[in-house]
């Protein structure tokens, strides 16, 4: 009687650790100084995250100090997600690098992908917008933001395979590039406006409104675990200056599933959760 109540608790006991343990662990870095859509932004994906983290059983943490770029934080982690801006630092670069090279998992939002020369943020980094992203610099912009009717280009991709063929995604800012990513071997496109979304965007600026085209909006590179996602630009209210928040990125329930299965996908896999450190 005693071998069989030992050996119940024990079964108990591991099946307790078994479930303490996460199934991975992801932290988001981010800026959240410039732009209040982007800033919108931040302030909604820290929650959904954190909500999502404890229902799925992974980790959820954040960090606005980019020196955090290195090899010893990032080893604790199997997902890294870039909710606004990119590293800038030399080291900090090198070490995301060798952290993708090495099996790490990303997911990128907006603006991470953002290069313009010349501004705050050059294109002074090809190992990261030609190779790893492909898109390589900013082109132009749909204003004001606005949503737009996506069409799925691969649904056998975990991240698109619980979509529909299309779907209509929150307001967003779309965003233009430089490359043809069908023009290269390595991207695999996912989602792309819809020829319905045309015209897009209202202007003012007629430049700012697309009539037609083609523009990925959701891309994953084969040669490293990874996805991009264009949207994470929240409508804000300019025009009256209160700043106030007009729409949100995860209240679009299909937009909101295909980031849930995105970061799911990448966070399974074959990178281990570290154990657990003092922070």
């Amino acid at each position: 009687m005693k071998q069989q109540l030992s050996t119940f608790l024990l079964f108990i006991l591991s099946a307790t650790a078994a479930f303490a343990q996460p199934k991975f662990r992801a932290v988001a870095f981010f800026t959240g100084r410039h732009d209040q859509a982007h800033i919108s932004f931040i302030r909604e994906a820290h929650p959904w995250f954190a909500a999502l983290a404890a229902r799925e059983g992974f980790v959820y943490d954040t960090t606005s100090n980019w020196n955090n770029m290195n090899d010893a934080f990032l080893s604790r982690y199997q997902v890294v997600i870039f909710l606004d801006t990119r590293p800038d630092g030399a080291a900090q670069r090198a070490a995301f690098e060798r952290y993708m090279q090495h099996g790490g998992a990303w997911l990128g939002f907006h603006f991470s992908a953002f290069a313009l020369t010349p501004s705050q943020y050059p294109q002074n980094w090809d190992w990261y917008h030609e190779t790893f992203l492909g898109a390589g610099s900013y082109g132009s912009n749909t204003w004001r933001p606005t949503a737009a009717v996506l069409q799925v280009e691969n649904k056998q991709h975990p991240a698109t395979r619980h979509l529909p063929d299309t779907f209509r995604s929150a307001p967003n800012e779309w965003y233009r590039w430089s490359n043809d990513l069908r023009q290269n071997p390595d991207i695999e496109i996912l989602l792309s406006i819809h020829p319905a979304s045309f015209p897009l965007g209202t202007g003012p600026k007629q430049h700012e409104i697309w009539h037609s085209g083609y523009y990925p909006v959701v891309w994953s590179n084969k040669k490293y675990r990874m996805l991009y996602v264009n949207m994470g630009h929240n409508d804000i209210d300019y025009e009256h200056k209160t700043n106030a928040t007009l729409s949100y990125t995860f209240r679009n329930a299909t937009q909101a599933k295909m980031i849930r299965d995105a970061l799911l996908w990448l966070g399974a896999g074959h990178r281990k959760p570290a154990d657990d450190v003092t922070r």
